[in-house]
């Protein structure tokens, strides 16, 4: 069920009908024998597709102030909603860190720091599993703000304080996603305006729009899933932030408690990969 998509980088607030009813936020924290009258040719049982994980981050709105937009609410209506999912910390890079290491490495504040190669790219890389972390707006140079890209918005870039050849711009994904096999693992950071961190959530919600339906649409996602995810909400205590589950796996128990190293320990447990140390005693988010 999904990638092929069209990148366009405009804004545009979306109207449509009422948004449908949606779940309430919670307070807290071996080949076949041949049949007579055949060729005598067994029949062959196609391959399954790998799985592959898509997760997409948005930035600092709460729950209640993004599940009725018109297409977040759409998605929300055929999606799976975690109603019990709280973000990790306050600022942005904390959040990042948690979602890619399971950890915040005690991080408060947006700076730039060096941290040990323990995350969810080296994983990747050590397992061959291929992976891309589209960024929009990047340059040549991850660890360098402009084009409303954001280096706390790339957790990638921390880990060895090295740009891993895995991310790569948000211009490359319209050409990845016409191929028959694209990465198993996917990650989309849009840029400051789209993310909804520098402009309005109406301008977020269009950018998913174009973004998301081709993703759904991938032949090559048909044993696939995509995580949409807030880094964390306004500034509320209790940072619950609105995550939908599409695709072919939906979990079990929506309403239990989950958090951004509850999705890592997740997207590990679908890839195939061994725990990282911060993540090796969290309970997934179940699917089915």
């Amino acid at each position: 069920m999904l990638l092929a998509a069209a990148v366009v980088f405009s804004c545009a607030a979306c109207a449509g009908s009422p948004p449908p009813s949606l779940p309430a936020p919670s307070p807290t924290p071996g080949s076949p024998e041949p049949t007579e009258g055949s060729t005598g040719t067994p029949a062959t049982t196609p391959l399954a597709q790998p799985v592959r994980v898509v997760v997409i981050v948005m930035e600092n709105r709460s729950y209640d102030s993004v599940v009725r937009l018109p297409y977040v609410s759409t998605l929300a209506s055929t999606a799976t909603v975690l109603t019990n999912y709280h973000a990790s910390g306050h600022p942005s890079l904390p959040n990042y860190l948690a979602l890619t290491s399971g950890s915040t490495w005690d991080i408060t504040d947006d700076g730039y720091h060096v941290l040990p190669e323990q995350d969810l790219g080296h994983q990747l890389s050590a397992a061959a599993i291929p992976w891309r972390a589209y960024m929009e707006g990047m340059g040549s140079d991850c660890r360098q703000d402009g084009g409303g890209y954001a280096v706390k918005h790339d957790p990638f870039a921390y880990y060895g304080g090295r740009c891993p050849a895995s991310v790569v711009s948000f211009s490359q994904l319209s050409a990845d996603i016409a191929n028959p096999s694209p990465s198993r693992f996917i990650w989309i950071t849009p840029n400051l305006c789209n993310d909804m961190h520098d402009c309005s959530s109406e301008v977020g919600d269009g950018w998913l729009r174009r973004t998301v339906p081709p993703i759904l649409a991938s032949p090559a996602m048909s044993n696939g899933v995509v995580f949409i995810t807030w880094d964390e909400n306004d500034g509320g205590a209790s940072n619950q932030v609105l995550t939908l589950v599409l695709g072919a796996k939906r979990p079990a128990s929506p309403a239990s408690s989950y958090t951004h190293p509850s999705l890592l320990a997740t997207t590990e447990d679908l890839l195939g990969l061994p725990r990282l140390p911060a993540t090796a005693r969290l309970a997934p988010i179940a699917l089915h």
